[in-house]
């Protein structure tokens, strides 16, 4: 599968998966930046990913991010939908710094990591459950 992406800065490097068994490719900071104690930032990637059709992009951590760093998504993952690919929808990773000291990351260190998975769009059509048993 090819993937269409777009380097908003050039001096950010393009999203690799590190070994040839690797589920995600890696994600890094594209500048410095500081996550005062306790907070919540959105880090950039300076990268617009154009995710295939069929496709959701899920943002995960790196299993390393929260013992080295300090760091971790809020949410758990972050979803990015196929249609946020426009010239300025820059992938951008949010995280919680869940230490008591402000957290510093330097440019091009990997935070995240993003996964394609495959998707389908549910038509949903009203139904009548007083028919039907309890499946719980």
């Amino acid at each position: 599968m090819k993937v269409a992406v777009h380097r908003l800065r050039p001096d950010v490097d393009l999203p690799e998966f590190q070994t040839p068994g690797s589920v995600g490719f890696d994600l890094a900071a594209a500048e410095d930046i500081s996550i005062e104690a306790g907070t919540i930032a959105l880090v950039p990637t300076g990268l617009v990913i154009e995710t295939p059709k069929g496709f959701a992009l899920i943002l995960a951590s790196r299993s390393s991010a929260p013992k080295k760093f300090g760091i971790t998504p809020p949410h758990g993952i972050g979803v990015i939908d196929q249609d946020y690919c426009g010239g300025e929808d820059e992938i951008k990773v949010l995280v919680r710094n869940f230490t008591k000291e402000p957290v510093t990351l330097k440019k091009g260190q990997r935070i995240a990591q993003g996964i394609f998975m495959k998707i389908e769009q549910a038509q949903f059509i009203e139904s009548d459950l007083s028919e039907r048993e309890s499946r719980g």
